[in-house]
């Protein structure tokens, strides 16, 4: 008897691969851009405040420490993700013990996304009003207060919105990380798409991408739309 579900039968002879390996492939793809968008997007905040504040016209002016963070964020991000996945091997495999894989990939993407998501949240940061900063300080608030209590909440909706096109961005580096081992569906594309000439499958991958842009882009747009509504 043959416990199989109709559908996935169809699904098997229309592409050619079994449902369980896109499943995979999927949860492989959510795990790589959850996580380095998650850790990206701390790392990215931090350097962004460092770059918000040490600047000419910041709270804490430091040309050094500003110098440096400027220099590093440029830098990184002016090296593509697959040439960072090949320059990081050693690093990685030192970190996680392999270079391959979905959890060593993490490593690559966080490096990549960081500094993009910096520049974003930099953006967002200078967008608040400095009469808003200049009225914190007239209240004798601390630069943490000010911070927290101030620039964060009035930068909310553009910070959503800085984080929705950084991970637009990063989803399209986790189906390049299928290209370096990395799994996810990139790597379906590329081992059972592109090298089987299974162009039914190289669609299929092409449509979930989309799906997945669409859905962020949506949720991103919902969620600055309503936090600019309650403010």
């Amino acid at each position: 008897m043959n416990d199989v579900p109709q559908w996935q039968l169809w699904f098997r002879d229309e592409f050619k691969i079994k449902w369980d390996k896109l499943a995979d492939a999927l949860g492989k793809t959510a795990y790589m851009l959850g996580w380095s968008l998650l850790i990206g997007a701390v790392v990215g905040m931090v350097l962004a405040l460092i770059l918000v504040l040490c600047r000419k016209e910041g709270l804490l002016r430091n040309r050094v420490v500003y110098s440096i963070v400027n220099v590093y964020v440029n830098i990184v991000r002016s090296v593509p993700f697959i040439i960072a996945v090949f320059v990081l091997y050693g690093f990685t495999r030192m970190l996680v013990g392999k270079s391959y894989g979905p959890t060593a990939m993490l490593v690559p993407l966080v490096v990549y996304i960081s500094p993009y998501m910096a520049r974003l949240f930099e953006n967002s940061l200078l967008e608040v009003s400095p009469g808003i900063i200049e009225a914190a300080q007239a209240m004798g608030a601390t630069t943490w207060q000010i911070v927290t209590r101030f620039m964060l909440p009035e930068a909310l909706s553009s910070i959503v919105l800085a984080l929705t096109t950084g991970a637009v961005s990063l989803l399209g580096a986790t189906a390049m990380a299928g290209y370096a081992g990395g799994g996810g569906v990139g790597d379906l594309a590329l081992t059972y798409g592109y090298q089987t000439y299974n162009e039914k499958l190289m669609l299929l991958t092409v449509v979930i991408l989309i799906v997945f842009v669409q859905l962020l882009q949506f949720l991103g747009n919902r969620i600055a739309s309503r936090l600019r509504a309650h403010k």
